[in-house]
């Protein structure tokens, strides 16, 4: 794939693609409750996209990995589902660990971003994991700097990890976005310092740690999509969009004011 440099014009551009998925993971976020079925939420998002004439990045997905084109146009991940979970007839129930993924194109820009809440009644531990995994991605945007590397990144967000005693799986992490959604360089939530692209302004890329409580080991439903763990435990995903520039990194998806 190629990568994408974009100009401080194009990064403008996009904007409005950040602030679409921003307002709908927190939509989707906020209704999730004990009762609320799945297919609710997606239904929720695809009203959303439809509203504002956008274009889902999800429903006629299908890479190589997928068993079928995806269906519909958010992830829903449910307690040891933590990625790609593909929205279903179920009902959330008290104590649920929901991890939303949207990503949409806006007038032909992408952004992607990810949140993990508790419904209902929450455990300890998983408030723990999704703060760590908080933690974690907002030391990989820290490090999101021009002049910095990809390997800059994945360390950042794998020393978190190490330091709360997690493991880490580096088989899916962040990427590239702009005109399309998943694009290079691959951002591992591992690595090593110093290696790796080198962050250029004008480079976007997604950044999404993603934990489980006690393994690094994962497995695929029968659905060809959901990645649950291996042993049954927990996870949690966050993720933003973010560009690169000269100064601070830009949060594409910055939900703090909806």
């Amino acid at each position: 794939m190629a990568i994408e440099i974009l100009t401080p014009t194009q990064i403008d551009e996009m904007r409005p693609a950040g602030r679409f998925v921003a307002e709908v993971l927190t939509a989707t976020a906020a209704a999730a409750d004990v009762g609320v079925n799945l297919l609710e939420l997606d239904a929720l998002a695809h009203r959303m996209i439809r509203d504002r004439g956008a274009e889902s990045c999800y429903i006629d997905y299908h890479p190589s990995f997928g068993a079928m084109p995806f269906g519909k146009v958010i992830c829903t991940s449910v307690n040891d589902g933590v990625l790609h979970g593909l929205p279903h007839d179920y009902r959330l129930k008290d104590g649920d660990l929901l991890s939303l993924d949207f990503a949409c194109s806006v007038d032909g820009w992408v952004c992607d971003s990810a949140v993990s809440v508790v419904v209902g009644t929450p455990r300890q531990e998983d408030l723990t994991l999704i703060d760590v995994t908080t933690e974690a991605l907002e030391a990989g945007i820290a490090a999101a700097r021009g002049g910095n590397k990809t390997g800059d990144v994945s360390h950042a967000i794998g020393e978190v990890a190490r330091a709360h005693g997690l493991r880490v799986n580096t088989q899916f992490g962040g990427h590239g976005v702009g005109r399309t959604m998943h694009g290079d360089p691959h951002i591992a939530n591992d690595g090593r310092p110093g290696r790796g692209f080198p962050l250029k302004p004008g480079l976007v890329i997604a950044i999404e740690p993603w934990f489980l409580h006690s393994t690094d080991e994962i497995v695929m439903d029968p659905d060809g999509w959901t990645i649950r763990s291996a042993d049954g435990s927990r996870g949690a995903h966050v993720e933003h969009t973010v560009a690169i520039t000269d100064g601070e990194p830009i949060v594409m998806t910055d939900r703090s004011g909806l």
